[in-house]
């Protein structure tokens, strides 16, 4: 049996972008806008499953209010920890540690931000929790509310992307995308 896992990026949040990993800062007003919007019009879903950072679990909570629908927080579905890197925007690790960043983005799997969790750590332990969700709850709808690097992950897995394209994937804000999870952890895109 398939599971459907709708995954919902969390919205824009209080101490801004850049590189957020394990920090646990909030969503802003708009932040909630945009996780609100994305989710207006679209299920049902039979449960949902957060990461436990509030700025997914918080709308996590107001959503199973709202639906009456059993919520799981999975810690496995947080983000990358970006170790020395995390808090710092892109353009400031350009300044001050350009060499290192390329490397990261030239190949996530083959390089690790100082002090920080390896990619291919990351997406094990992602896909093993995708992999659980799918042997308890096959042949339901599931929203799965986390971050750009986990959706970027478990899409790039979808389309067949090699893994110097992990980045390439495009995950914004309040972005809400579709998959089938099949036995076995085979993943597809549904559109």
């Amino acid at each position: 049996m398939i599971l459907h896992l709708d995954l919902l990026r969390h919205g824009e949040t209080e101490l801004g972008g850049g590189l957020r990993g394990s920090l646990d800062d909030g969503l802003t007003d708009k932040g909630w806008a945009q996780m609100r919007e994305a989710v207006a019009q679209q299920g049902p879903w039979d449960r949902l499953v957060s990461s436990p950072l509030q700025r997914c679990a918080r709308f996590a909570d107001e959503l199973a209010v709202q639906s009456g629908l059993p919520i799981e927080l999975d810690s496995n579905l947080q983000e990358l920890h970006f170790g020395a890197w995390e808090g710092q925007s892109a353009a400031a690790l350009m300044e001050t540690d350009a060499q290192a960043l390329g490397l990261f983005w030239a190949d996530p799997y083959a390089f690790t931000p100082p002090e920080g969790e390896p990619v291919a750590d990351f997406s094990a332990r992602v896909l093993a929790a995708v992999a659980r969700l799918h042997g308890r709850y096959a042949g339901e709808r599931v929203l799965l509310i986390s971050h750009g690097g986990v959706m970027r992950l478990l899409l790039a897995h979808a389309r067949g992307l090699p893994r110097e394209q992990l980045l390439n994937v495009e995950v914004t804000h309040g972005a809400l995308f579709s998959l089938a999870v099949e036995p076995g952890g085979v993943l597809r895109e549904v559109r």
